[in-house]
């Protein structure tokens, strides 16, 4: 694969300041894009990248930093919906305000930043939405009631938006992520009563054994918003170390 695909194009990242976000925005930025990157606390953004603070949760101020990323990038051809929450617990655990929220951030969130780039992709030659969903959407995980259901819908909404979509030349996708080594994981981990062995626990239930890394994510990401996948739009690709497909032995 040319390491200089997206020369020309602009890209705009939400929570692009950490994690997946960051490692995304500097992959794409290596392989020629100008990107800006949305972010609550964009401040840390190295350059090349340009930080734009946006809540998605405030649709004027979504609104608004599109605007701006736009105007600074000259233009916005792919679009990267990273941003999201977490959250644990069984179904009866979580309240409705909890519910809210991160209904609020995870899906509607992603609602709101891409119906604010939409005219700007309409007038793009190349141009892809790639959301950051989850294996959660997939496969039953215990105590992320919750959490899989914005994942759920997350997969939902990418499939039906790229239908939508498909006659004005912008593909639509999503990206499944097993369980990353990113600082969210990290703070679950320093939470958590023995944190070497939920770490152990996290490594133990993907199949490879490990946990999947934020670079690995970004490469998935890269792939998906490339000009070379101009055939790929509809698609959920999981980079989850196995977990979804594979059924395997335990070692001896």
């Amino acid at each position: 694969m040319s390491t200089n695909e997206f020369a020309g194009l602009t890209a705009l990242v939400t929570g692009g300041a950490s994690g997946i976000g960051l490692a995304t925005a500097q992959l794409l930025a290596a392989r020629g894009a100008r990107v800006a990157c949305l972010d609550l606390k964009p401040d840390d953004v190295p350059e090349p990248l340009i930080g734009i603070q946006a809540d998605v949760a405030d649709d004027s101020g979504v609104q608004t930093a599109v605007e701006e990323a736009a105007r600074r990038l000259g233009g916005i051809d792919i679009l990267v919906n990273n941003a999201g929450i977490g959250a644990q617990g069984t179904i009866e655990d979580n309240t409705d305000d909890e519910w809210r929220r991160v209904f609020e951030v995870n899906v509607f969130g992603m609602v709101r930043v891409t119906r604010a780039a939409l005219p700007h992709l309409r007038r793009s030659h190349s141009a892809a939405v790639v959301n950051t969903c989850s294996i959660a959407a997939t496969a039953g995980l215990p105590d992320r009631a919750l959490y899989s259901a914005t994942k759920g819908a997350v997969l939902s909404l990418t499939r039906a938006t790229a239908a939508d979509l498909v006659h004005s030349g912008i593909r639509v996708n999503c990206v499944n992520p097993g369980t990353a080594d990113t600082p969210w994981v990290g703070r679950l981990l320093d939470s958590a009563a023995d944190p070497e062995a939920e770490r152990a626990a996290l490594n133990a239930r993907q199949p490879m054994g490990r946990l999947v890394s934020a670079e690995e994510v970004a490469a998935a990401i890269a792939y998906l918003a490339s000009p070379l996948s101009g055939s790929t739009t509809g698609t959920d690709l999981a980079v989850d170390g196995g977990m979804h497909g594979l059924r395997i032995r335990p070692r001896a």
